[in-house]
């Protein structure tokens, strides 16, 4: 493992018991994965077979083994695949999520594919300044017609757009910085990059068809905000009312915390462009 990776693992088994925390009584990240599922369940037949990039403790493998999917997890944090291991050994998931300790550039290492789907959350792809290098691996864990959900950080996010109100530019368009952005955590530093939808999609070459994009969290708060939620329920419930009906639509879809991607693989092995 490059040291680069090593401080991101290092950063995120540190804070893996936060992490969970974190997500206790949030109704905001509440609201963001059951979206992130949703459309997942609309794009992945039920009963297929999930390769998870940058699993973290398993929150998500957990809630798609609870839909009729058999899920391998992968992270290269070790903090956060034993709270992982403790969830997979739940008796009522019959054995449905399998984990391994794994990196996304290291596609050829993971065992059990090819898998139906490769599905990665709430952009722990953002931690690489280039994706091409991680679509080119696919083949070998991904079946011929298999889809690719990844829900990625965008570049332009109008809720941090609108704090330049407040005067907070750093933090208003700090996704925007050429380089990427530094992320400090558990004392390491690591880069964040931030991609636009169009440009996901042309990394992954003629090979794939694209087959949704999504945004995420566009007028309501970002992940990190979970105040707001609680205190403001109504205001809350407003802003997501029309979150709902604005996020699937251009040019919106790109503008939120998060967006989510699928693309499905060509039926004929080896033709990825």
């Amino acid at each position: 493992m490059t040291t680069r990776l090593e401080a991101i693992a290092d950063a995120f088994s540190d804070t893996a018991e936060r992490y969970d925390a974190f997500a206790v009584d949030h109704p905001n990240l509440t609201r963001m994965r059951g979206k992130v599922y949703e459309h997942v369940t609309r794009i992945v037949p039920a009963g297929s077979r999930i390769l998870e990039l940058n699993a973290g403790t398993g929150t998500d493998a957990v809630e798609l083994a609870r839909r009729g999917y058999q899920v391998h997890a992968t992270d290269v944090a070790p903090g956060m695949l034993a709270r992982l291991a403790i969830k997979a050994a739940d008796p009522s998931l019959d054995g449905r999520v399998t984990w391994e300790e794994a990196s996304y550039t290291d596609l050829d290492a993971i065992g059990g594919g090819p898998y139906d789907a490769v599905f990665s959350n709430l952009g722990g792809l953002n931690c690489t300044a280039d994706l091409r290098p991680v679509i080119r691996q696919l083949p070998s864990v991904l079946r011929p017609g298999g889809t690719v959900t990844w829900v990625l950080m965008p570049p332009i996010c109008l809720w941090e757009v609108a704090l330049a109100i407040s005067g907070q530019f750093g933090l208003a368009f700090r996704r925007l910085r050429r380089g990427g952005t530094t992320a400090h955590l558990e004392g390491r530093s690591f880069e964040v990059y931030y991609f636009r939808p169009a440009r996901v999609a042309a990394a992954f070459g003629t090979g794939y068809e694209l087959l949704a994009v999504e945004g995420l969290s566009v007028i309501t708060p970002t992940a990190e905000s979970k105040g707001l939620a609680i205190r403001h329920r109504r205001v809350y419930g407003a802003l997501a009312w029309l979150d709902d009906r604005l996020a699937g639509r251009p040019p919106f879809h790109e503008l939120g915390d998060f967006y989510i991607l699928s693309m499905r693989s060509a039926t004929a092995p080896g033709s990825a462009g």
